[in-house]
């Protein structure tokens, strides 16, 4: 296979990573397949002989280093990583804790941050690579009880928007994907969790975004198999797109942002536009 190439998938042993793995060794291609835990990983892909599964937990910069090194010495080289590992903190920001927040934004930002720094060497070297990054439609627009969520979703829209032109010059292509709701394992027990703190004055919205979103896992429009489909296409293009819009809700949320975006220009246009600085009126001689 004159394309082969050799993949880097996070999160790999459950939800969509797994769908992706699982596409792409079908596809023929090398995958070395990581997780916090090994054995679940390697249980869930099974065998195949162009696959390599390592431990890997994204908040710890020395595993993505060891994890890295074990893909070269197997493989010779990393063409394609994917930033898929995350989890969801639900919750009213203020009930949120601290720690909450930083466990959030510790495995939904500074995790892929973690894992694109160590890989980002070998693919300068090569002069080529893919860093394909697993946003949201979260990192597009807030959304009520998802302050958490969003606000590592929104970091990674700028890490990547500003990675894409510092990694151009070495072949290095930086692409960001917005899924809009796929029946993944996102919004299972093992990936989501809820506010320590209960607050009265939210009690009665609470139970009903509690339930909605329990309710939901299951039920969500997108199949994840046919996103992993679509990210293989996407990565075998000659110019694959900076950002990938995936599903038909995530489009529709993505024409309302900029509808909204433009709204609020045109509403106080004439006032931004006043804002220039008045230089001084030269002095008369």
């Amino acid at each position: 296979m004159a394309d082969k190439k050799v993949w880097l998938i996070t999160g790999a042993g459950r939800g969509l990573g797994l769908y992706i793995t699982k596409a792409v060794l079908a596809a023929g291609h090398s995958v070395v397949a990581t997780g916090r835990n090994k054995e679940k990983v390697a249980q869930a892909i099974g065998e195949a002989a162009d696959l390599l599964v390592v431990t890997l937990d994204i908040t710890k910069p020395a595993e993505a280093e060891v994890a890295v090194q074990a893909a070269v010495n197997r493989f010779g080289r990393i063409d394609v990583l994917v930033n898929n590992a995350a989890n969801f903190y639900a919750g009213f920001f203020e009930e949120l804790s601290p720690e909450q927040m930083n466990q959030q934004l510790a495995t939904s930002l500074i995790g892929p941050m973690n894992v694109t720094r160590a890989v980002l060497p070998v693919l300068r070297q090569q002069k080529a690579g893919q860093i394909i990054t697993i946003s949201s439609t979260a990192g597009l627009v807030g959304f009520e009880f998802g302050a958490a969520y969003a606000a590592s979703k929104f970091g990674l829209e700028g890490w990547m928007r500003s990675l894409a032109p510092e990694v151009a010059p070495f072949g290095i292509e930086a692409i960001t994907v917005n899924p809009g709701f796929f029946r993944t394992e996102l919004l299972t027990e093992e990936s989501t969790s809820f506010a320590d703190t209960h607050i009265a004055d939210y009690d009665e919205r609470r139970e009903g975004q509690e339930q909605f979103w329990k309710g939901y896992n299951g039920q969500q429009w997108g199949d994840p198999a046919k996103l992993a489909q679509a990210l293989l296409t996407i990565s075998g293009e000659e110019k694959p797109p900076r950002r990938f819009i995936a599903g038909a809700d995530a489009i529709g949320t993505a024409e309302q942002v900029i509808a909204d975006l433009q709204q609020d220009i045109d509403s106080h246009r004439a006032l931004s536009s006043s804002l220039a600085y008045d230089e001084p009126a030269a002095a008369s001689k």
